[in-house]
């Protein structure tokens, strides 16, 4: 596979690499561990280097199940994880639950780095991103934090996860940022607006979470499609059954673009943003290699410049219903 570079501090990655949250929380059921490993492994054995986890996911188990993984491969793969709550207290969480208490103290930052570092079984996190924005610390006093780490070099790069163009200035004049993640895929691109034109003027990366939108953009689903409570699909506005009937009409534009370039619906939705910024490197969630397989492959999906254009043409007459969170965790978003 080929890489692409994130930022101007020079982290170099798979084009499309693979987000790890789907092996044990929110999108059920999930594999055995034996079988989780060996198909992360086997996502390195076909070209994969970057995964992107958090020790939030599952309250640890995320970051245990990537470190035990990883660890023959060590050195040839890329591994992000994030930092931003409170979870000294907490009681152990269940697949879909979610923790509520933000913080970004340096103490918080500082305990979070070394717990990481010890369930991914390495020495250094290559990237290391604030997960939420945290309203009562400064970022600049994050960035400090982040600072001193990268000094110390338990941390390489660093990164801010779902925060403003605002926020993402301020961090950067203290310590230059590689990368910023949010969601971004046919089916969302608020970021369009404001947040990449920042990113290309600074020389940060983008990394785009649920570019297949969920899975929505795979064509998996129908208009009679229902998720089990347990699915964090189930609580997300956009999914339920009156947005998804009006939603299908992009699925099925996508359909017809898959059908013309003889290819399928998450290749294209992987392709059509890989080709809208050379700094932009998804990460499709799956815990399936037969998944990975397809959703490395988008990098091969290529488009002229006259179908672009029109493709944004269609997408901007294409209205989509519903939230991409629910309320409570929509207000912790670009901030």
């Amino acid at each position: 596979m080929k890489t692409r570079r994130l930022g101007r501090q020079g982290l170099e990655v798979s084009e499309v690499g693979l987000g790890c949250m789907g092996f044990t929380q929110s999108y059920p059921p999930y594999p055995d561990k034996k079988d989780a490993i060996s198909t992360l492994r086997e996502a390195v054995d076909l070209g994969v280097t970057f995964f992107d986890t958090a020790e939030v996911y599952s309250a640890f188990k995320n970051e245990e199940l990537v470190g035990e993984a990883l660890e023959p491969v060590r050195d040839k793969v890329v591994v992000a994880t994030k930092f931003g709550y409170d979870l000294v207290n907490m009681p152990d969480l269940n697949t879909s639950a979610r923790p509520v208490s933000l913080s970004s103290k340096p103490s918080t930052i500082r305990k979070a780095v070394e717990g990481s570092l010890c369930r991914l079984r390495t020495d250094h996190i290559d990237l290391y991103y604030q997960h939420r924005v945290d309203p009562d610390t400064p970022i600049e006093e994050v960035a400090d934090t982040v600072a001193s780490l990268i000094k110390e070099g338990k941390v390489l790069y660093w990164g801010l996860s779902e925060a403003a163009p605002s926020t993402v200035r301020r961090a950067h004049s203290v310590c230059p940022l590689t990368a910023v993640q949010s969601e971004y895929s046919l089916w969302y691109r608020r970021v369009e607006k404001e947040l990449l034109p920042t990113l290309e003027e600074l020389g940060i990366g983008f990394v785009p979470f649920s570019p297949l939108g969920k899975a929505m953009l795979t064509g998996r689903f129908d208009r009679n499609t229902t998720f089990d409570k347990a699915d964090f699909r189930s609580a997300i506005p956009r999914f339920q059954p009156e947005n998804l009937q009006h939603n299908m009409a992009l699925v099925e534009y996508v359909e017809v673009l898959a059908r013309r370039k003889d290819t399928t619906p998450a290749r294209i939705a992987i392709g059509w943003l890989l080709a809208q910024k050379p700094w932009i490197v998804p990460i499709p969630g799956t815990k399936h290699i037969e998944r990975i397989k397809e959703n490395i492959g988008g990098a091969d999906v290529h488009f002229s410049e006259e179908e672009l254009v029109a493709i944004r043409q269609e997408l901007d007459r294409i209205e989509i219903l519903g939230g991409r969170y629910p309320e409570d965790q929509e207000a912790l978003t670009n901030r």
